[in-house]
């Protein structure tokens, strides 16, 4: 697993903020308002400006990955001493197509840029192993996650290793029960806590297959669960869901493994898009 101490604790935050209850929305938006406050105060002095119990902070640092309050204070007088900065453009009712269309882009590049700062290049380097060491590769997701499934397996079918994608329940679970310790299955769910995508892997478990998870930034049952996990991160606005700027995040997950396996694989590739050119030509008029 990731050491998700290592990660930042705004993104961490920001990624899990829509499933925190009230009280622990009051926390997150203290943190985020006053970093400098935090790294210069003691539980019980946050506890009191913000009118909550030691234990509730105490939890919440907790849910958010990190083993208490000190080590969550440490992470984030990290962030402090770095500048990190929220760039953050709300879209407005009054704006414009152009300014609608900036701050869509900004907010894009802005994933973009969050994702790769909370990748971990080891956990990287382990997902492209098993990938390169596997007999097959299968692609599970649900709704707009299924989507990236199927552009994982567009992908990497060019690389030569036998590979599938399924969006269906009852189809991800069959072929599922089919693969082996040898096979690596990659679950795609933004929130983590999907159910079709927990029946997944628990199927995959009971086979001893090697499970990777794509998924957003906050702890879940997948993150948790999966023996490789691989984390986005992304902010909701009004007119635009976290999942809805996570698919980038997760299509550019997905271009980084194929880039691996090609660079790796590149005589196999060869032959592989050769085969591939040589069928498709025929589509053309």
């Amino acid at each position: 697993m990731e050491n998700i101490e290592a990660a930042h604790v705004k993104h961490r935050i920001k990624a899990a903020y829509t499933g925190f209850r009230e009280k622990e929305k009051v926390i997150a938006d203290y943190i985020l308002e006053h970093p400098e406050d935090i790294v210069h105060s003691t539980i019980s002095q946050v506890a009191e400006n913000i009118q909550v119990a030691e234990a509730t902070v105490f939890r919440f640092c907790k849910k958010i990955g990190f083993k208490g309050y000190q080590a969550m204070k440490i992470a984030l007088a990290s962030e402090v001493d770095k500048g990190f900065q929220d760039i953050h453009e709300t879209i407005q009712e009054g704006d414009d197509e152009r300014q609608v269309t900036e701050k869509v882009f900004k907010a894009n590049i802005r994933t973009l840029e969050e994702t790769l700062s909370v990748l971990n290049q080891d956990t990287m380097k382990e997902a492209t192993k098993a990938i390169l060491e596997a007999d097959r590769v299968e692609f599970y997701g649900s709704g707009g996650s299924g989507v990236i499934a199927v552009d994982a397996h567009h992908k990497f079918i060019r690389t030569g290793i036998a590979t599938a994608s399924y969006s269906d329940s009852h189809f991800q679970v069959m072929s599922a029960s089919q693969l082996t310790e040898n096979d690596v299955a990659a679950l795609i769910s933004h929130t983590g806590a999907n159910r079709d995508m927990l029946d997944v892997l628990d199927v995959a478990q009971e086979h001893n297959v090697t499970t990777i998870g794509i998924t957003t930034l906050a702890k879940s049952p997948l993150s948790e669960g999966v023996d490789i996990p691989l984390f986005t991160v992304s902010e909701e606005t009004d007119y635009r869901s976290e999942a809805l700027s996570s698919r980038l995040a997760q299509l550019s997950i997905i271009d980084a493994l194929y880039v691996n396996i090609s660079i790796a694989r590149k005589e196999q590739m060869e032959q592989s898009l050769n085969n591939m050119r040589n069928a498709v030509s025929i589509k053309r008029i």
